[in-house]
């Protein structure tokens, strides 16, 4: 009785998940971690080629999902999905971008298109998304991707480092306004986790030299975020909003 009690709060049977940014990485596993735990799966991302990859290996999988195509910098595309997918249950904001240069280097541009993807574009996503449960009557949750980047800082990112403090304050923002409507919005922030984008980089002279930094001397693994995130997104954390999961290894306590 009491496992099955533990299996139920965990468990995401007849709840649609809108996943962003799972065309590949952190966004394709979590839509496969959401699956397996029983969800409906909804991946979204702009390339479409991408996400039939995501859904078929989710399918092959024995999960359920299918795909959106969506640019979350474009409230008209996030409309248009959302329309075309129903209202979801869960949605989690993962879409994100980064750039490495100088502070006095990065351009206009290059603030633009990282702040309007990590920052506007997950705005768009839990604002739309809100709006449909609310209008629906339906409580949800809303899981923001953050990084510990948002917390303390290094060099050479700082458009991205702001973009995420900016989303953990909006994540709070957002708990208190929606908690009426029994929409919980936290936010989840991984430290350096190994995917196949970052892997190049963690395994150089300067990967070395960042784990070293790291207590539990290793980076982690795109498994080490599914307690966290399933706790966020299944009844386990209903009285849970406007707070941040770290998940790092211990990376924000290591010594300045």
């Amino acid at each position: 009785m009491k496992n099955a009690f533990i299996d139920s709060l965990f468990n995401l049977r007849d709840k649609r998940v809108l996943v962003t940014g799972a065309s590949g990485g952190l966004g394709r596993h979590f839509a496969r971690t959401l699956a397996a735990a029983g969800a409906e799966v909804v991946v979204a991302a702009r390339r479409a080629e991408k996400l039939r990859e995501s859904v078929a290996l989710i399918n092959d999988e024995g999960g359920n999902a299918r795909a959106t195509t969506m640019d979350i910098t474009d409230r008209s595309s996030v409309r248009r999905a959302l329309d075309e997918m129903g209202v979801p249950d869960v949605v989690v904001n993962n879409a994100g971008v980064t750039g490495t240069k100088r502070a006095l280097d990065f351009t206009d541009e290059d603030w633009d298109a990282i702040v309007d993807t990590n920052l506007k574009g997950a705005w768009l996503v839990a604002q739309e998304s809100s709006r449909a449960m609310v209008d629906a009557g339906k409580p949800g949750s809303i899981i923001n991707i953050t990084s510990i980047l948002a917390d303390r800082v290094a060099g050479g990112v700082s458009p991205y480092c702001a973009s995420k403090a900016g989303l953990t304050h909006l994540t709070r923002a957002l708990a208190l306004e929606l908690a009426r409507h029994g929409i919980r919005v936290n936010s989840l922030a991984p430290g350096y986790v190994a995917t196949d984008l970052n892997a190049d980089f963690l395994a150089s002279e300067a990967g070395e030299k960042l784990r070293a930094r790291i207590p539990t001397r290793r980076f982690g693994e795109c498994g080490n975020l599914d307690g966290a995130l399933l706790l966020l997104a299944s009844d386990a954390g209903s009285y849970m909003t406007g707070s941040e999961i770290v998940v790092d290894g211990g990376h924000l306590c290591s010594s300045l």
